[in-house]
Formats: C-alpha cells, structure tokens, sequence
C-alpha cells in the first residue's frame, strides 16, 4: 500500500508565475494565457506593479511585493516561481534568496546557455521591447558573463508592440505587433552576420517566435522555452522501464 504525504493547498499546479499588474489582452503564447502551456500553473498579480514601472523605471522598489507574492505561490503548493517580464532580472538575486524553491525571473537567464551552444565566432542577440532601458546592469543580473558583447535589439519604434503593452492598452493590433517583430528580426541579422541565435527578453513576444525563427534563420528562444524547461526540472516526464520491440522477452 502506497502511503502519500500532504502539506501543499494545490497539487498538480507545480510552477507558479508572478504577474504585472496589467490589463492589455494577452493572446495565446503569452505567458499571462493559461492556455499557452502544456501544464497547469498558478498565477499571482503583483499589485502595482506595472509595465511601465518595471521596464522604463527601478523594478527594484517593488522587490519587497514580487517576494510576497512568491512566498504566496509557495504556500500554495509552487514548487518553482518565475515571472512575465524579463527586466525582473534585476529581482532574481533578492527572490531566490527569499523563498525556498528554484527561481527563474527572466528569459535572459538563457543566454549563457545558448551562446554555449553556438559555433567560435558567433554571438547571441537580444531582442527586447525597450532597448532604451535594458542596461547591462539587467544581463549581469541574469548570469550574463560578458554583457558588453551581446548586441541588443528593440521593438521601440515599431507600430504597436513597444508601445501598447508598456503603456497598457485595453485593445491592441497583434498584426501591427507581428510586423514590429519582423521588422526587428530582419534588422538583426542584416546589422551582424555573428549572430547565431537570439533570445526574446519579452514574455509577450512568444507568439511571434515563429516569425522571427522564419525571418532570420536562427534559433529563436523565448520565456516559453526556458519555462517549459524549468518545468521539465520540477516535475521531469515519467518513462516506462520496459522495450515496444516485441521480440524482447521471447527469449
């Protein structure tokens, strides 16, 4: 007889995902639509803290409210927290060090990994939504070993993207949206023939990916490639002890 032990408020919910405090729609991909993952999550509003004020301004005002909120998802039954933006790099050090499980605050957090996959002589790029304030403060805090030599794109003149999620608009063009993406995916690789993968520091532009891996050529990773494999940690897939050759066994 199997004997199985409590001491969690929800199971089955195992990652849990600190959110701004926003209300522009959230499309399928995006980190804030449940449906976006494979698994089942559970979400926290972080109140005050918008777009606004944890991109253009000091997300580090608001480190005290993100670490209530984690501690929330923790008693909850959260097992691993992340975020839904990638300037909360800047937090990642505070946090995990102020709750008991793994903490994974920022898609930049990929890019060591990814560079160590590429070819002698070819980089990672950046594309984030405010190339104006992504600092080299942000990469350091992501684990970024050389942030100086990681090239960094945005979306800040586009039509729409930069500007209707970090001002919170309640309708957006997400055909404006795409073409921002595309347009700045062609900008990296006509700028730097080095370049040999990019990674997305927005949570939002994960349903462009597709796009940008189309316009450019290059690998393409997002907040949904390095959650899902966060995950894959947290609760690692269960694989049958036994072979489908049907020979196995007769002998």
């Amino acid at each position: 007889m199997t004997v199985e032990y409590g001491g969690k408020s929800i199971y089955g919910a195992v990652l849990g995902i600190l959110m701004l405090e926003a209300r522009f729609p959230r499309i399928h991909g995006d980190i804030g639509n449940a449906t976006t993952w494979p698994f089942p999550v559970q979400y926290r509003v972080v109140k005050g803290a918008s777009p606004d004020k944890v991109v253009r301004q000091d997300p580090m005002v608001l480190v005290d409210k993100f670490i209530n909120a984690a501690n929330e998802l923790v008693e909850a039954g959260c097992d691993g927290i992340t975020t839904n933006c990638g300037f909360l790099a800047l937090t990642q050090e505070r946090i995990s060090k102020a709750v008991p499980v793994p903490v994974a605050t920022s898609s930049l957090m990929q890019i060591p990994l990814v560079q160590s996959l590429l070819p002698p002589g070819k980089k990672v790029a950046v594309l984030t939504i405010s190339k104006n304030t992504l600092t080299m403060g942000h990469l350091t805090a992501a684990g970024v070993p050389n942030p100086e030599d990681i090239p960094i794109f945005g979306t800040d003149n586009g039509r729409a993207f930069t500007r209707c999620i970090l001002d919170d608009h309640e309708s957006i063009n997400f055909e404006d949206c795409r073409q921002d993406m595309i347009d700045s995916a062609r900008e990296i690789v006509e700028s730097d023939r080095d370049i040999g993968a990019i990674v997305l520091e927005c949570t939002n532009m994960t349903p462009y990916a597709h796009d940008v891996r189309k316009a450019t050529g290059l690998p393409v990773f997002s907040i949904y490639s390095f959650v899902n494999w966060f995950h894959q940690g947290l609760v690692p897939d269960r694989f049958r002890l036994e072979l489908d050759d049907p020979r196995a066994g007769l002998f």
